[in-house]
């Protein structure tokens, strides 16, 4: 078999479609008799609910219902399953469809209006009368950590959630002989996730089947239908979901929410269509966010800058509720020790409530915070011993010849993290090199003329890809020749289309434009998960491989029945079975799907099954780690303390590249994200809860004038752990990247200047630094 697509740089078969207009999201949908929804939101971020009074707002005209959860009592009741159970979490801390008696953060669902159009319903929404009691809230999780702070549930005993800890070996004995110690505290602010196209559900019920099915703006419709399914009561064949294009998740949209079971209850209770499209703002209030960590560390290390130990405790804020479970902050100590071969470590997470939105994973799920810290304690390291950066890192790392390499942590599961493959030190070496690092101290003269301040900086990370346990997918020859992929995995545009025909079409010697990919329907296919954590390639992708090498497998048993050869001597090329050597010699792969789909009254030849199709489930047992180093050049204005990225350049391993185009769009969009997080997405609240960000004229998302040119380079080490040889890229760009625009603004600013231990960082705080090292500097 000959590889014609796995590794090009295909265009993607998406793109003429979305790029003409053709694209079909939620919001598209339109069906005979819908409702439009809109939701009366919590105004304040914790209160006892005693009233709500909507009769002024029903006798508007063009308002059909206006429902409480007391409503839907006689179709289900109670807080919503959780997402991920945990053993730490023996009591949900879930919400309700609509809120029950207490809110615990602004933007909490109380109610749902439903009109004849979107406008009427916000109308009618805004014309409910709340009768809420204020009870005290507590917006800082560290002040909430606190014993005697506010509670975020009246009925909970603590804002405590949970506390994690993980660790290996005898972290005080290697401290004990380290020849340094250092310790810092880390504050990392929560930001949010801002996809181009907001959340989005239409839920409908069939008159005649009595199906539920419900479009989603989701990236887990599979999560979506079997929490529903539980929460009904009803069999899963009974409720269909699927995703029609979506436009970006990120992960937030992984969960499932509160709205997704409204708008299904409210289409249940009215017999009628119910459609609901988050605006803009309802995202900044009700949409999960990430980040807010606040880290206390101590590193061990020696003389030549070689880290040997961290031990540590996080406060980890959660927001209200944790519909996620306990992922997002076990991802983050799951992503320690990062590419450094540490002797021993020592970590404890406290899981805070606040009366805030609930936090989720956002890009990166808490790896770009355990790359941020373990990063700035390497150049935390150099400063300390005033030798370089690089230095501190190749003393540290785990070598190509270690692996693979077992760190000492635990996955989900219990079993042992191992790195697969891959050489760090490499791709530092490589990063610097193409960023001109021997040249940067003429760069930085050049721009001191100007009356800027040039910085550089570096970062590495490691990225735990292919999370289990499963996805599948099934692979069809139809009797037209044609071959049709269905996969549960849903796509938020990673080119999962593209990527899946690449695969099957090499596996079955057929050209490009005759596959045909279905995805994330659970009419069209049984099982799925998520798309999530830089999955989808592994386990999706293994799967397509599987399913389609059974479909080769059979068409060339049937040809050897058929052509009366030995299998050896055959081979798929151009949509038929060929003979080697032998041209004219063949059957086509439409010949075979037509007589496998059987004729009445006509055996099957050589006792062979029905139809020219296969399934397959690639069973994820063990993750696969991608990782890359990261270097970048910042220039600091002293005068306004503006930083802009002028250069940024990305080696990165995920192992075989299936598409370079994909991978590519992926990394660049990710390095986007990470300059976000670290130069501009900050989401304020006031002590009371009261959001302070909710537009875009107070919540900065970086803009295309602020993009640096981004180069990148990709190394290929394959992962021995999958068929395909793949790693996951989805998240790769910006779990480093906030660490790397800090190393640089800090290597910008000088030796003198303050450690930077936070992001995201203003150019307040630049000017700030800047004058506190001239005043240094004069003392």
């Amino acid at each position: 078999m000959s590889a014609r697509y796995f590794g090009a740089a295909v265009a993607r078969v998406e793109d003429p479609r979305l790029l003409a207009g053709r694209g079909r999201y939620v919001d598209d949908a339109v069906l005979p008799g819908m409702l439009h929804a809109a939701f009366v939101r919590a105004s304040m971020a914790h209160g006892r609910i005693r009233n709500i009074d909507a009769s002024d707002a029903k006798g508007m005209p063009g308002v059909v219902a206006i429902y409480t959860m007391a409503d839907f009592a006689g179709i289900a009741q109670g807080a919503m399953p959780p997402m991920a159970p945990h053993p730490l979490l023996p009591t949900p801390i879930t919400y309700h469809p609509l809120a029950v008696e207490e809110v615990c953060h602004v933007g909490e669902a109380i109610a749902i209006v439903l009109a004849d159009d979107r406008a009427t319903a916000e109308d009618a929404a805004a014309a409910v009368l709340l009768d809420i009691e204020e009870l005290p809230a507590v917006a800082d999780a560290v002040l909430a950590w606190k014993a005697g702070a506010p509670r975020v549930h009246s009925k909970r005993p603590s804002n405590i959630a949970a506390s994690l800890k993980a660790g290996f070996s005898d972290c005080d004995a290697v401290f004990a002989k380290a020849d340094h110690v250092l310790t810092e505290r880390f504050d990392i602010h929560r930001g949010g996730c801002h996809s181009m196209e907001c959340r989005g559900v239409v839920a409908s019920v069939d008159p005649h089947s009595g199906v539920l099915t419900l479009s989603t703006s989701s990236q887990s419709p599979y999560m979506v239908r079997r929490h529903l399914a539980t929460y009904l009561g009803r069999d899963e064949s009974e409720i269909r979901v699927m995703t029609p294009d979506v436009g970006g998740g990120f992960g937030p949209k992984a969960n499932v929410y509160p709205e997704e079971f409204a708008v299904a209850l409210a289409a249940i209770k009215t017999g009628r269509p119910v459609k609901w499209i988050e605006d803009r703002q309802e995202h900044f209030v009700a949409t999960t966010q990430q980040r807010g960590q606040v880290w206390t560390l101590d590193v061990a290390f020696d003389n030549d800058g070689r880290m040997r130990a961290i031990r540590g405790h996080c406060i980890h804020d959660n927001g209200a509720y944790a519909p996620y479970g306990l992922i997002l902050p076990a991802t983050a100590l799951a992503s320690f020790p990062g590419p450094y071969a540490l002797e021993a470590l020592d970590l404890t997470i406290d899981v805070v409530l606040t009366n805030l939105v609930p936090t989720s994973p956002v890009r990166g799920a808490c790896r770009p915070n355990a790359a941020f810290l373990l990063e700035r304690l390497a150049d935390r390291i150099a400063r300390h011993l005033g030798i370089d950066r690089q230095q501190v890192r190749r003393r540290s790392f785990v070598r190509a010849d270690q692996m693979p390499y077992s760190t000492g942590m635990k996955a989900r599961d219990g079993s042992p993290i191992s790195y697969d493959s891959g050489d760090y030190i490499a791709a530092l070496d490589l990063v610097l090199d193409k960023i001109g690092a021997a040249g940067f101290e003429a760069r930085r003269a050049a721009a001191a003329d100007r009356g800027k301040l040039l910085g550089l900086g570096i970062a590495s990370c490691v990225e735990d890809t292919g999370l289990g346990p499963f996805e599948g997918a099934s692979v069809r020859v139809t009797p037209a020749g044609k071959v049709v992929v269905s996969t549960g995995a849903s796509s938020q545009g990673q080119g999962h289309r593209t990527a899946f025909a690449q695969i099957a079409a090499d596996a079955l010697g057929v050209e490009l434009n005759d596959v045909m990919v279905e995805t994330a329907d659970t009419s069209r296919f049984p099982l799925g998960m998520s798309t999530i954590a830089s999955r989808i390639a592994v386990t999706a992708g293994s799967s397509v491989e599987l399913a389609a090498q059974k479909v080769r497998a059979k068409a060339i048993a049937f040809a050897s029945h058929k052509l009366e050869v030995g299998e050896q001597d055959l081979e798929l090329e151009g949509g038929a079975v060929r003979v080697k050597g032998v041209p004219g010699m063949n059957v086509s792969l439409s010949e075979i799907a037509r007589t496998l789909a059987g004729n009445v009254g006509i055996s099957l030849p050589g006792g062979m099954e029905p139809d020219l199709a296969a399934t397959a489930y690639f069973n994820s047992t063990a993750l696969t780690f991608a990782y890359g180093a990261n270097a970048c050049e910042v220039e600091i204005d002293p005068e306004t303390g503006d930083v802009r990225v002028v250069r940024y350049v990305v080696v990165h391993d995920c192992g075989k590249l299936i598409n370079p185009l994909i991978v590519d769009g992926q990394i660049r969009g990710g390095v986007v994200h990470g300059i976000g997080n670290a130069l501009f997405e900050r989401m304020i609240y006031d002590e009371a809860g009261q959001p302070l960000t909710t537009t875009y004229a107070d919540y900065f998302l970086p803009l295309a004038s602020e993009m640096p040119p981004i180069e990148i380079h990709h190394v290929e080490t394959p992962s021995p752990r999958n068929p395909i040889g793949v790693k996951g890229a989805g998240e790769g760009g910006t779990i480093p990247a906030a660490a790397c625009v800090i190393s640089a603004v800090e290597n910008a600013l000088g030796s003198n200047a303050p450690f930077i231990h936070l992001h995201p960082i203003s150019p307040q705080q630049v000017v700030k630094w800047l004058e506190r090292t001239a005043s240094a500097a004069k003392a």
